[in-house]
């Protein structure tokens, strides 16, 4: 009997948008590309399928992202305030932490500090808890991996462990650990979820 895998997908937001500007946009201004709808991603990569080509069902799908100050940095807080309500709308879970500002700020970048973590220890938490059978991580930072392997290693006939990457000729950076797939994301994926919303 085939079973239908839960499959929730984390997504490392700030990560993911500036990974598919690098891939798909290389030579563009606009803040618009780059952007996509978390949930649709979710779906599209829930479609494709799990380890064995076993079928999933989305369970979850989890955004991170850096909180821009509201007095430091106004106009940055209202689009991304606008940006997380819509992605909230559709169904997704929306974690943030507040951007940290170097002196320096604006001409050095605010910061995010603590995404990374907060992605990961939900990551495993929610794992052991049985929230899910398939976790995919979309992210390409490498502080992430021990993340991944604790889960791969927790319960390995049920949980299973993926990652999720852009995808274009001579883009195939990705978080790697050995017998890791990945579900590579090409142009047309990109395009299926693309936000062209101006927050």
């Amino acid at each position: 009997m085939i079973t239908t895998l839960r499959l929730a997908l984390f997504i490392d937001g700030q990560n993911a948008y500036r990974r598919a500007r690098a891939v798909f946009f290389p030579n563009t201004q606009s803040g618009i590309d780059g952007q996509f709808r978390p949930m649709d991603l979710g779906r599209l990569i829930a479609s494709k399928g799990g380890p064995n080509g076993i079928p999933c069902a989305l369970s979850e799908v989890r955004i991170y992202s850096g909180e821009p100050d509201s007095n430091r940095d106004p106009r940055t807080y209202a689009a991304h305030d606008k940006q997380t309500k819509r992605w909230e709308s559709d169904g997704a879970t929306v974690i943030t932490r507040s951007l940290r500002y170097p002196r320096g700020w604006p001409t050095v970048p605010a910061q995010e500090k603590g995404i990374d973590v907060a992605l990961a220890v939900d990551f495993v938490k929610l794992a052991i808890e049985g929230d899910y059978d398939v976790g995919v991580m979309m992210s390409t930072d490498n502080d992430l991996l021990p993340a991944l392997e604790v889960v791969r290693n927790h319960d390995p006939g049920r949980l299973h462990v993926a990652v999720a990457a852009w995808s274009a000729p001579g883009h195939h950076q990705r978080l790697r650990l050995p017998g890791l797939w990945c579900h590579w994301l090409d142009q047309a994926d990109y395009n299926a979820v693309a936000d062209t919303i101006r927050y």
